[in-house]
């Protein structure tokens, strides 16, 4: 052998291969582990939010060097912090992958005061750019073979919880709503629940998308392009505008009773329900809403989803669904005169019997 012989050097660590580790470690500072990170990862900063200010603003006005010499002790005293906790009982074998932004000196610093430990610890190549390009990549591949049915249906038609139901009767489910922390509606803001970020919505989406079946059906409720603030993947709507159609046919009653259910939350907060109905006075004028407000701050319900319901939601339903879904017009109904917990099993499990019907690929 030839001792002098250039070592091999070790390929570089991409997306595809984190399963092969056991702990992915995020060094970036928790402001942006907030806005996104691999699914699994733990947030381990080497600094934090206003140390990485300071950083930049060192090297934007002192340079480089300045920079890496007041952040190497930063740095420093926080790796000093993760020995002593998060990484005090790792054995001698723990196998820990590290990333940061870009593969650069945060997860480096890292990664080079672990292997001085002992342990086997590698860096993601490109850090979390590449894998950003791995999502975005990974969807544009796995969307156009996924075998979509949209489940529509007007507005109080329970297709979330059919959904739900769905999912608990076997079948797979991609829930947007869920994932974007919406309910879809000009109500749907969940109170006191922040939505995710754009790219957190998609990673979400990726994340589900490489644990499905691609010969299966997946079911999806018919969104429209945006929830709340998030927009959805535009091969993804694409895909869903393309998809056959499962109608909800539930009658207006049914509907009423089971919104004043699935919002009665909103009957706690009058004076926000009240401004978010100010945004329809364009479309609906002045004094129709001002007597939508007028409910909403007496906390009545039942008029303000009734008329909501009759006069904003469905007067447009029929024309935005043949707008948006290709195959409208071939859409299977389902009867649903029952939308309580028992009723919207039962439409799960009718969905579940259409199965022979499958999409085209």
């Amino acid at each position: 052998m030839n001792p002098h012989a250039a070592v091999p050097h070790p390929a570089p660590i991409r997306p595809e291969d984190i399963h092969a580790f056991d702990t992915l470690i995020d060094a970036r500072s928790p402001g942006e582990f907030a806005e996104d990170h691999i699914p699994g990862a733990i947030n381990c900063p080497v600094l934090d939010d206003a140390e990485r200010a300071i950083v930049g603003t060192l090297h934007a006005r002192q340079g480089a060097f300045e920079a890496r010499r007041v952040g190497g002790a930063m740095v420093a005293a926080h790796l000093a912090e993760h020995l002593r906790s998060h990484f005090a009982d790792k054995p001698i074998g723990w196998r820990p992958l590290v990333y940061c932004w870009r593969g650069g000196m945060r997860s480096g610093s890292m990664v080079q005061w672990l292997r001085l430990v002992g342990w086997n610890a590698q860096q993601l190549a490109g850090g979390y750019k590449a894998f950003r390009r791995h999502v975005i990549e990974g969807m544009a591949t796995l969307v156009p073979r996924m075998r979509i049915q949209a489940i529509v249906g007007a507005t109080g038609s329970a297709k979330t919880r059919v959904l739900h139901q769905l999912a608990a009767q076997g079948a797979q489910v991609l829930d947007l709503e869920d994932l974007a922390r919406h309910k879809g509606s000009l109500l749907g803001s969940l109170p006191g629940v922040p939505q995710p970020s754009q790219k957190h919505f998609e990673t979400q989406i990726w994340s589900r998308l490489t644990g499905f079946d691609l010969d299966r059906p997946i079911y999806v409720e018919g969104e429209s392009a945006r929830i709340g603030r998030l927009s959805v993947p535009v091969p993804l709507v694409q895909r869903l505008r393309a998809a056959p159609c499962i109608e909800i046919d539930a009658p207006p009653e049914e509907r009423l009773a089971y919104l004043l259910r699935d919002y009665a939350y909103l009957g706690d907060e009058p004076e926000a329900l009240a401004q978010r109905l100010a945004l329809l006075v364009e479309m609906h004028g002045r004094e129709t809403v001002r007597r939508w407000q007028a409910w909403a701050h007496e906390r009545q319900l039942v008029p303000l989803f009734d008329a909501l319901m009759r006069q904003h939601y469905d007067p447009h339903y029929g024309r935005s669904q043949a707008r948006n879904f290709s195959q409208w017009g071939q859409r299977t109904q389902i009867a649903a005169p029952d939308l309580s917990e028992t009723g919207i099993a039962a439409i799960a499990a009718h969905i579940l019997a259409l199965r022979s019907a499958t999409p085209p690929r």
